[in-house]
Order: structure tokens, then sequence, then C-alpha cells
């Protein structure tokens, strides 16, 4: 049987949507653990503090602005980062939005402008990416979905369908690349107390969090944290070569029950 080769020492990683939340969290988390991160969003600024923190605490990593809907964007930002850190061996795409609002009211613009970031932003991204790691024979791609793929939210219909077909690219891609070395993960992450959400006023935030105690969506108050995703995707990205995490769900632990402490 071919023997396949373990990881290289060195494993630069791209991480999207670096600018707060799980993409932030992704970036520090596997810059502790010795990879060089190039964070990339919008907010370029934010990102470079980031990056600053990470060098002064040892590790690597560079921020380079990365608009995920603009093809120009992909390219400087892969470009620049291949520049700055070496060839790419890890993706983790976390950029992504959501707009509280229920699907039958939701305008067909606004529709197309989640569809665009969660969805189509990265595919466009991925594909300037994978085929130079399929050539090398090896590289991790982190797909971060969410739990509204196995449960629906009301109020979030554009980011249920994005999710959907986000997960429905990775599964294909999965197939497409099985025996090229490079291995397509999906990390499907349950309610997290993340940059996504924070802005929404009480007025807005109130009535979502109601649907989803209505639905049987909410069976506890408590959330993920960021590093908690973060360190999911470090033990997919970690995992030796050979085995090959298809799907990993983390959810928020439930408080004890009184009683059994």
């Amino acid at each position: 049987m071919p023997r396949i080769p373990p990881h290289p020492e060195r494993r630069p990683v791209l991480v999207t949507g670096a600018s707060s939340g799980i993409g932030a969290a992704v970036a520090v988390g596997l810059a502790e653990a010795g990879y060089p991160v190039a964070l990339g969003a919008r907010r370029t600024a934010i990102c470079e503090e980031l990056a600053a923190k990470i060098r002064a605490g040892g590790g690597e990593a560079v921020a380079l602005p990365l608009d995920v809907t603009s093809d120009e964007s992909v390219s400087f930002f892969v470009s620049g980062a291949e520049q700055a850190l070496g060839e790419i061996e890890v993706v983790v795409t976390c950029a992504g939005e959501v707009t509280p609002e229920n699907s039958y009211q939701t305008s067909t613009p606004s529709f197309e402008v989640q569809l665009q970031l969660n969805l189509v932003g990265t595919q466009r991204f991925v594909s300037a990416v994978v085929p130079a790691m399929a050539a090398r024979g090896r590289g991790d791609i982190v797909f971060v979905t969410s739990d509204v793929v196995r449960l629906p939210r009301p109020r979030m219909g554009a980011y249920v369908a994005a999710k959907n077909g986000l997960e429905g690219l990775a599964r294909a891609m999965q197939m497409e690349l099985e025996g090229t070395g490079v291995r397509a993960s999906i990390l499907r992450p349950g309610p997290t107390l993340s940059g996504m959400g924070s802005t929404w006023p009480v007025e807005v935030l109130q009535p979502v969090l109601d649907d989803w105690t209505r639905f049987g969506l909410a069976r506890h108050d408590r959330f993920l944290k960021p590093r908690d995703v973060a360190a999911a995707v470090l033990a997919v990205v970690s995992m030796p070569r050979g085995a090959h995490i298809t799907l990993l769900e983390i959810e928020p632990e439930a408080p004890l029950r009184e009683g059994e402490r």
C-alpha cells in the first residue's frame, strides 16, 4: 500500500472573516499552536491589531484586506499571504453574516447579498487556493457552517439557505478531492457568542430568541465561545494524514441539572 506522507512541519493557514468572532479566535488558536496565519477580512485595521498581538506573543501572522465577493480582492489576499508565509496548507472559511428577518419579508437584493457572502464568496475563495493544494498532494479546507443546516431557524432564511448550499458544496468537494491528498471538512457550530448578531438591538434580538424557544431550538441558555470552535478547528486540521474528519458538529454544553453537582 502506498505510504501517505505526514504533514510538513510548517503549515501556513488562511482564515477568512478573521476580524471578529470565530474567525479571530481561529486565527489566534492556530497561531498559538504554531501555525503561521494570514488574517483576512474587510476590516483590515482590526485584523492588523490582532496579527500584531499574535506576533508580540511569538507567533507568526500577517493581515491583509479581503472581500470574498471580489475576484481581485481574493487574488490579492492569496498572493500576498503566499509571499509572506509560503505555500498554503490550511484554509478556514469563517466569513459570513446574517440579517434577522423573515424570509418572505427579505428583499431579493438583501437575500442575494447574504448568499454572495456566505456561499458564493466561499466558493470563490477556495477555488483560488485548492488547485495548488491538490497539485502538491496535501492540504486541509475547513468549511465553517452552522447547525441551522440540521435545525433551520426562523428569521434566518437567507442564512439557512446559504449554509445548506455551503455544506452541499463541501460534500461535492469531498468526493472531487478524494485521493488528491486534500481533506475538505465541515465544521458545524451551534449557537455561538460571536460578532454575528452582537449589534442587533434588543427589539430585533428578542423576537429571534423567542422564536427559537417557541420551536424548541433553545433547550438551555448556554452559547459556545469562539475559542471553543477554534479548538474544534485545531482538532480537525491536526488529525494525522490517513484520517479525515468529514463532519464535526459542536454544541454548547448544558448547565448541570439541579441535584447532579
